[in-house]
């Protein structure tokens, strides 16, 4: 009788395994962010002091949503976001490189 429990105990997990499921659909691919950085339009800032006021500007010129400041020797995660501007100054708080991502 020992041997029949245990067998049925060993075969229980393995019951709830094989019920079945419908098929999932592929996740459709998520809509666009409404605003899309454009870098290009806000390369004119290079070489211009880092403040609060002209990263309202950057951020305004390049459309997108969000802003990244990008200290010098500071590390950054490697995530791609197309609403977001990145503006990397040097030790003198000039604008060095304007990008998107």
């Amino acid at each position: 009788m020992d041997i029949r429990l245990a067998l049925i105990a060993a075969a229980l997990p393995l019951a709830a395994c094989t019920q079945e499921r419908t098929p999932v659909e592929s996740t459709p691919t998520p809509p666009e962010a409404e605003m899309t950085c454009k870098a290009d339009a806000a390369q004119s800032y290079v070489g211009q002091t880092a403040t609060p006021d002209l990263g309202g500007a950057i951020l305004k010129a390049a459309g997108a949503r969000t802003l990244r400041w990008a200290p010098p020797r500071s590390a950054m995660t490697m995530d791609y976001r197309v609403d977001r501007v990145n503006v990397m100054y040097d030790d003198a708080y000039k604008i060095t490189q304007v990008t998107c991502g």
